[in-house]
């Protein structure tokens, strides 16, 4: 079945925070379309814990945020990306409150909590649960809105580009999942915010649509990828048979939470053997140090304490933490949390602009699936919600700013149409392996040889891949695949090319950290639409 192409003035692929903020931005003067592969509320947007970094308190500066920003990212941050990020904060918050948002308050004003990383009590949050609050709140402005429609169960398949000097994107072609046809969605600006790429490893914190699909068709379109090396492992992900991705919260450490070995090993509280600042370091300080302890007492979690603050205190700060652990067994007031590091965040992706732009044109990109430079070597806790508002704002901003161009005659699918098929044996074992590997040899600790036997296995998936056009059928699983295995190979080449340890990025063949920080940046040897 053959269906119309669809033409509006702005294309945004995904439905999370950055997603909705453009959405919203953009709908006053542009016809939106916003597509997801799943529901609306399906995207990382929604299970983020922590909140939203700004400055907001007297004694609190930009400086210090910077600051704190640049440490975390081990020099590696972009100054320019840094302060606009920064400075363009409090009036993110206050589009937010604006809008409805309910965050949590104390006295009368927003009340601010501190994370790992964090000189100053900054956080603005509502409770534990930020992220489902602010996706509610944009999702009730967003949906009835006449200018802003919504495709649901519609996944990316790739970029629509025209070629020529420049390269122009004019849109793109995607699977409605449910019933198995590719539709060519043309428009004038095409907005990736697709999040990043958890599901490439065995253990994440994120939904299964963290793919890295916008990351993936970006390179294939001609985009250059940066900083793909540095994925953020959360150190405290709840380790449960019955739960395989529910995070616990930055913030829980921030309030006082202790990291602990299980009590058959003496219960010692062993952050300070490994970092003066404790539970408030950095991420990948704190994940690299459950990794030794894990491996050096050989178990499988260490514990996260908090039992000694008041019940009180703690349903009030944690409730859904709290209750979540308590539908499974663990009653946080009483025992400890059984934890463990997962794949959480990737700090590069499409290289951009400060206001959001690519490589090519008419082609933008916001959101977990960029590389703005804010993040460098490791993100600093609770800046990636606010990457999403004000990368989001600023791209509406340059969106509105560019003239409308004439309509291009866009090609039709050039393959053809998908049909559903059930997920083959065989893509199921191959995804199992492939996120075991990455979880082996391209995790919370590198070497050499690893990362060799994981580009050469990688090499050998792509090899073994039919190109789309020899695909018999066309499913959001083998999507999904191409994508994942795409993503791991520019992980695994960016890990290659860094002789260093920095950040998120630790290589035991070179511990050390260069004199001179420098970003990884990956470009596309020809653009290709396989």
């Amino acid at each position: 079945m053959r269906i119309p192409p669809q033409h509006v003035d702005v294309l945004i692929v995904g439905s999370g925070l950055a997603g909705l903020t453009a959405a919203l931005e953009l709908a006053p003067t542009h016809r939106v379309a916003v597509v997801t592969k799943c529901g609306i509320g399906d995207s990382a947007s929604s299970w983020a814990q922590g909140g939203i970094a700004a400055v907001m308190a007297e004694q609190d500066s930009y400086a210090a945020h910077v600051n704190d920003t640049q440490v975390a990212g081990a020099g590696l941050c972009d100054p320019d990306a840094s302060y606009f990020t920064v400075e363009n904060a409090p009036a993110a918050i206050q589009w937010l409150c604006d809008l409805g948002v309910p965050f949590s308050m104390e006295n009368g004003a927003l009340h601010l909590t501190r994370e790992g990383g964090h000189s100053h009590r900054r956080i603005v949050h509502a409770t534990d649960a930020t992220g489902a609050a602010i996706q509610r709140t944009l999702s009730q402005r967003a949906q009835p809105h006449p200018n802003i429609t919504f495709f649901e169960h519609h996944m990316l398949v790739d970029l629509m580009t025209h070629p020529g000097a420049p390269l122009r994107c004019q849109g793109a072609y995607l699977l409605n999942v449910l019933c198995g046809t590719v539709q060519t969605f043309s428009a004038t600006h095409t907005v990736l915010a697709t999040g990043g790429a958890g599901k490439v490893y065995r253990h994440t914190t994120n939904p299964d649509t963290a793919t890295g699909d916008g990351i993936a068709a970006a390179w294939r379109a001609g985009c250059q990828i940066g900083n793909m090396e540095f994925i953020q492992f959360h150190p405290t992900c709840l380790y449960h048979p019955e739960v395989k991705n529910f995070l616990i919260s930055e913030a829980l450490r921030g309030e006082g939470g202790m990291l602990k070995l299980p009590a058959h090993l003496g219960g010692h509280r062993f952050m300070p053997d490994h970092d003066f600042r404790a539970e408030l370091a950095p991420r990948d300080v704190v994940a690299r140090a459950i990794d030794f302890e894990m491996k050096k007492h050989g178990i499988d979690h260490v514990n996260l304490d908090i039992s000694h603050k008041s019940p009180a205190f703690i349903q009030s700060h944690f409730p859904t933490i709290m209750a979540r652990c308590a539908e499974l067994g663990i009653d946080i007031t009483q025992a400890p949390i059984p934890v463990v590091p997962a794949a959480h965040y990737v700090c590069g992706g499409v290289v951009t602009d400060l206001q959001g732009r690519t490589q090519i044109q008419g082609l933008y990109a916001i959101g977990e699936a960029t590389c703005t430079g804010l993040h460098g070597a490791n993100r600093l806790a609770s800046n990636s919600l606010l990457e999403c508002i004000v990368f989001a704002q600023s791209a509406t901003r340059s969106i509105q700013a560019e003239p409308r161009v004439n309509r291009m005659p866009v090609p039709e699918w050039p393959h053809h149409n998908a049909i559903h098929a059930d997920t083959p044996l065989a893509l199921t074992q191959q995804m199992d392996e492939l996120r075991r590997l990455m979880w082996d040899d391209v995790g919370i600790v590198r070497s050499d040889e690893r990362l060799a036997r994981a580009a050469q296995r990688i090499q050998q998936l792509q090899q073994d891949m039919p190109a789309l056009a020899a695909q018999k059928t066309i499913t959001r699983e083998w999507l999904e695949w191409r994508n994942l295995v795409q993503v791991a190979e520019l992980i695994v080449t960016s890990a290659q090319m860094r002789c260093e340890s920095r950040g998120l990025h630790f290589n035991r063949d070179y511990p050390k950290q260069l004199p001179q920080a420098r970003p990884t940046v990956l470009q596309p040897v020809s653009c290709v639409t396989c």
